[in-house]
């Protein structure tokens, strides 16, 4: 029976695609802690028949909201840890416990250092037991589990390539708690929390997927665009060896959280028109039209009344009464997004146009999380504002340290001890990454120091985009200023900082990146901390005339049909475009932060850009070089 936290009317829309129990929710934050009160309900229920409440958990970024909703639940209302056992999924193998980024460091980090779960109750896969023995242990490990008669709850993330744990495409559906080779996908995935792909193990402990499907209770968390591909493939898929998590759909009591982001190929979220009857507003309109041109390989205008009559919207034409129409109206649509004059053009009638043309000179702020965002993102558009007279502002908002690999460190402190041999300074920083090991964090100097090859790099480009240097603005918000890839919790510090600015400058426009796909998160965190000063200050006066646009970085781009402000860059700005992209050296020839991707940021960008390009043009709308897109956020 499913939990009574995940069962309200209308949460749940089951269709003839869907073959897994879903939910859809707008962000994280709401479902972590739903999905952490189902499990307190569940501890406390036991606690009542004096049972033990035996937890699978899993690690990574997916559940870190739900424990600190535990941890929160442990401390203000009194929740006990005193008869819950749990198991993790996972750990890498072979991993050292005090490794930081062993799963053992993970959960006594985020849960039990906080909560008051017995020590002997904790049951984490030992990443260093021998070979001659893991055999053996991992038999262990699942007779003790099946002693205690099996999982209670167990929660779930998922990888890119279907895993569950750690079971990789080819697991059998009664596999149990085992040693496993790591996908080079997974391994890629993994690369930037240690520093690099060739430092992440190549196998790895599990339980098995028999062990996690005798489980009472199964949910799985997925969250971001990066998801979205797997969870279409599980949800509505064939069972399959070649995406694990598809084993799920014959289990009896699961249900699968996701974001928006993550429900985004989801038949009834993709095309909700081939699923049920649907409410044509404008905007689903304009999403049916594209996807029908891109369908058929057509043009809008040459889409035809039996096009959309064998597509599933005849609906849409009865509202629209032809295609013709229809067509002309969503043509239109798309036309008035494109722009070469991203501030607005002075002296023209905007009514047509996706930017105001008062006041003619306006104030600008680029929000940039890494000191790199802004040229890869947006450089074209951010020459054109430049060059059009705009008072234009970057602010970085991270110093980006910790993608600056130790040798470029090194190389760069070895120079300043040649100009100047007595400092200590230098010294001391040299003498560190001489003999840094995996575990070591950087020295305050050792960040300082990959913070301004950062910072130089930054303002070598800007300067490259003529921007003077008064304009550029460095926040190095505190959140990010661990030296590791775990990052602090958004604070009022960080909020504080990003409100001075925007009052300091009283901006017409905002440029943010909106890519939540980011790798590590530092995009998101830098989104919610804009997202948090807005909300505090929308009730000044100048906030009434500031616009937000977000773009998005060199993972992903906005869907055609999401795009409100298309900017075009002719093949010389492209060129312009890639070379403040070099100017930033440190992230090229190998960057530390690669994602899934090995191309080149500034290659990325260039081929994402020429894509949206010719996707415009594919829809029948003129044939540019590339475009650089946006969307407005409304607050």
């Amino acid at each position: 029976m499913k939990s009574l936290v995940f069962s309200r009317p209308g949460m749940f829309e089951e269709t003839r695609f869907e073959k897994i129990h879903n939910i859809i929710f707008e962000d994280s934050q709401t479902p972590s802690k739903l999905v952490a009160h189902e499990i307190s309900q569940l501890i406390r229920n036991k606690q009542q028949k004096k049972e033990f409440c035996v937890l699978g958990l899993a690690t990574g970024s997916s559940p870190i909201k739900v424990y600190e909703e535990l941890v929160r639940l442990h401390k203000e209302e009194g929740l006990s840890f005193s008869n819950v056992i749990t198991f993790n999924l996972d750990e890498y193998y072979p991993m050292d416990k005090g490794n930081i980024q062993s799963y053992f460091y993970f959960m006594y980090e985020h849960l039990f250092n906080h909560v008051d779960i017995l020590p002997e109750n904790i049951n984490i896969p030992d990443g260093k037991v021998s070979a001659e023995d893991l055999q053996q242990y991992c038999i262990d490990y699942e007779r003790k589990i099946k002693a205690l008669g099996g999982l209670d709850f167990q929660l779930l993330g998922i990888g890119r390539t279907g895993h569950i744990g750690f079971n990789e495409p080819g697991s059998h559906y009664n596999s149990s708690t085992r040693s496993i080779t790591l996908d080079h996908i997974t391994r890629v995935d993994a690369a930037p929390a240690f520093l690099g792909v060739d430092n992440v193990p190549r196998k790895a402990i599990t339980m098995g997927i028999g062990t996690v499907m005798s489980a009472k209770r199964i949910v799985l968390l997925a969250w971001g665009n990066n998801k979205a591909e797997i969870i279409q493939k599980t949800i509505e898929g064939n069972v399959t060896s070649e995406v694990p998590a598809t084993y799920l759909q014959n289990h009896s009591n699961t249900t699968f959280i996701l974001d928006e982001e993550a429900s985004k190929e989801l038949t009834r979220v993709k095309t909700p028109w081939l699923v049920t009857s649907c409410r044509w507003n404008d905007s689903l309109k304009l999403k049916a039209v594209v996807w029908l041109s891109e369908l058929l390989n057509k043009s809008i205008l040459k889409l035809t009344d039996s096009d959309y009559n064998n597509n599933g919207m005849s609906g849409l034409l009865t509202e629209e009464g032809t295609a013709y129409d229809l067509n002309i109206k969503m043509f239109n649509t798309l036309q008035h997004t494109i722009t070469g004059w991203p501030a607005g053009k002075p002296n023209a009638d905007d009514s047509k146009r996706p930017e105001r043309s008062t006041p003619e000179r306006k104030r600008v702020i680029i929000f940039s999380p890494h000191p790199d965002d802004d040229v890869i993102s947006m450089g074209g558009t951010f020459d054109r504002l430049v060059e059009q007279g705009h008072d234009v502002h970057v602010a970085y908002q991270t110093s980006g340290n910790i993608a600056v690999s130790d040798e470029d460190a090194l190389k760069f402190a070895e120079i300043t001890q040649s100009l100047c041999p007595d400092c200590s300074e230098t010294q001391n920083i040299i003498s560190f990454l001489s003999s840094k090991t995996k575990n070591n964090i950087d020295t305050v100097a050792v960040r300082k120091l990959k913070g301004l090859i950062r910072r130089n790099e930054s303002l070598s480009a800007t300067r490259y985009l003529n921007l003077n240097d008064e304009n550029v603005h460095f926040l190095d918000l505190p959140f990010y200023e661990t030296g590791t890839i775990k990052k602090k919790n958004i604070s009022n510090e960080d909020i504080s900082i990003m409100e001075k600015l925007i009052v300091d400058i009283k901006p017409h426009q905002i440029y943010a990146a909106g890519d939540l796909a980011d790798p590590h998160g530092t995009h998101k965190v830098c989104l919610d901390a804009l997202f948090y000063a807005l909300e505090k200050l929308k009730k000044n006066d100048f906030m009434s005339d500031c616009w937000v646009w977000l773009y998005r970085g060199a993972w992903h781009e906005w869907d055609t049909y999401q795009i409100e402000m298309a900017v075009p860059l002719s093949p010389d700005q492209v060129l312009k475009k890639r070379r403040a992209i070099f100017y930033h050296q440190s992230q090229k020839d190998g960057v530390m932060f690669q994602g899934d991707d090995s191309r080149e940021f500034w290659v990325r960008a260039e081929d994402r850009n020429r894509l949206t390009a010719k996707k415009y043009n594919d829809l029948g709308l003129a044939d540019y070089e590339a475009i650089e897109a946006f969307k407005r956020y409304h607050f």
